[in-house]
């Protein structure tokens, strides 16, 4: 019966069309994300190779004062991209994965990005997470929305029931067919995209290949269900096109809009006037608040005692670092914003397999929400380190010449995925037995027999 089935389904040209349009798709998507992986790499050596260039150009020009020095030199930190990245890019392509950095205030830098078209941002990338969540379930839909109604329809079934014991087998035989195919095809690409994209054979990839191969049962699943209403071809062709419109669009974008109006973040203005309030009126305070308020952030600094010049760098850099300190509680609470919203999507995605689909390909990818304020948290570490670092040699005065500025390579971040299989694997998984529980209701309840 099974090879009976398969070579029915495959003698349809609609099948053939279907499958070639995804897989052309699919291929496209995996060739982006080459593209995407590539510029990134791109990005990476051309950093490595300006900051040497400029610092060797800025110690040149400024070897009287390292603090004049210190005031240009930026030093890089790279947001590690893990291969998977070019199967799912979702906000690297909005979030720089490099941030170069001055020892000046950080709040002032930490958002700077790359210019990007935004008609290009509005229409997002055709990635492969793209094909897997929008496209996949379109072929599912249009393999699957007849597998009963059409022989009704066509007067058949009554005769391929008579000579069944079991009529609902055969159904659910078409169903697996369909099924094989399609994850097959899913595999084919997964295999394409581990040659195309160099992936590693770890556990990253197999969690992405369960995930996605979840996703497209759920759908068989929905089909399932819509199929046991037994209903005409044009009512099942409907409703599967609501749900896809409902799980992909509708669903989604409340959710995003009810994250964003519940977790605002006006804070984000309050930042940036904050910061630069804080810094540009400590040139009309008195030096001495300034310093004290500095040497209580800095106490191992209080040696340095207070600048008998008009203007010093020990002045210059507090006040800098007091920009940062009176944005400080406001920074904290856009992060911890931040944080909610990504921990609101994640709990709602646990309900809808599309927007969990996307939110666990993002985390295992490093290409989410999460990661890009892990990175921010590690670009202040790095910031921090730098300021530790240099301040001595600043307010000492060290001689430009005695540091050796051939150590300052390029520095990187990469964050550890842990992978929780229950929190990645079970809400799919309870949600597929739900649905196939609920059309095997509504077969007891209407033998498939009956019409």
């Amino acid at each position: 019966m099974f090879l009976l089935i398969l070579k029915r389904f495959l003698r349809s040209k609609i099948a053939i069309i279907g499958l070639s349009v995804v897989l052309a798709a699919g291929v496209l998507s995996l060739f982006i994300g080459k593209q995407h992986m590539d510029k990134q790499k791109k990005s990476l050596l051309h950093t490595e190779h300006f900051q040497q260039e400029h610092i060797k150009r800025n110690v040149q020009f400024h070897q009287s004062e390292i603090g004049l020095l210190l005031y240009y030199i930026r030093f890089s930190l790279v947001n590690e991209s893990h291969p998977l990245n070019g199967l799912s890019i979702g906000q690297r392509d909005l979030n720089s994965s490099i941030q170069s950095l001055t020892i000046r205030n950080l709040e002032g830098q930490k958002y700077d990005t790359d210019l990007f078209n935004p008609s290009n941002l509005l229409a997002g990338n055709l990635d492969f997470s793209f094909v897997l969540i929008y496209l996949f379930p379109l072929l599912i839909i249009g393999f699957s929305y007849n597998l009963l109604s059409e022989e009704k329809e066509g007067g058949t079934w009554q005769l391929l029931a008579a000579q069944s014991t079991n009529p609902l087998r055969i159904l659910v035989w078409n169903l697996i067919i369909r099924a094989s195919v399609v994850i097959v095809t899913l595999l084919t690409l997964l295999l394409l995209a581990i040659l195309i994209l160099s992936l590693p054979l770890d556990k990253y990839l197999l969690a992405a290949v369960m995930i996605s191969c979840l996703y497209l049962l759920f759908w068989f699943a929905v089909c399932f269900l819509a199929i046991s209403f037994q209903k005409d071809s044009s009512t099942n062709a409907a409703m599967l096109i609501s749900a896809w419109m409902l799980l992909t669009i509708i669903f989604p974008t409340v959710v995003n809009n009810y994250i964003t109006s519940r977790y605002p973040v006006p804070e984000a203005l309050a930042t940036v006037v904050d910061q630069r309030e804080g810094y540009h009126e400590k040139w009309d305070m008195d030096k001495k608040l300034t310093m004290d308020k500095f040497y209580a952030h800095y106490p191992q600094f209080r040696k340095y005692g207070f600048p008998e010049k008009q203007s010093s760098w020990l002045w210059y850099y507090a006040m800098q670092q007091l920009g940062d300190d009176d944005a400080k509680e406001h920074t904290a609470q856009m992060r911890n914003k931040l944080w909610q919203r990504d921990q609101a999507s994640e709990l709602i995605a646990i309900f809808l397999p599309t927007l969990h689909t996307q939110h666990q390909l993002n985390t295992i990818a490093r290409s989410g929400l999460s990661n890009h304020l892990r990175f921010q948290d590690s670009m202040a570490s790095f910031h921090e380190k730098m300021r530790l670092y240099f301040y001595p040699r600043i307010f000492e005065n060290a001689a430009v010449n005695d540091q050796n500025w051939d150590t300052f390579g390029v520095e990187h971040y990469e964050e550890e995925v842990r992978i929780d299989w229950i929190t990645v694997l079970l809400p799919s998984i309870v949600v597929i037995l739900i649905f196939v529980f609920w059309a095997g209701i509504n077969y007891r309840k209407k033998s498939v027999v009956a019409l």
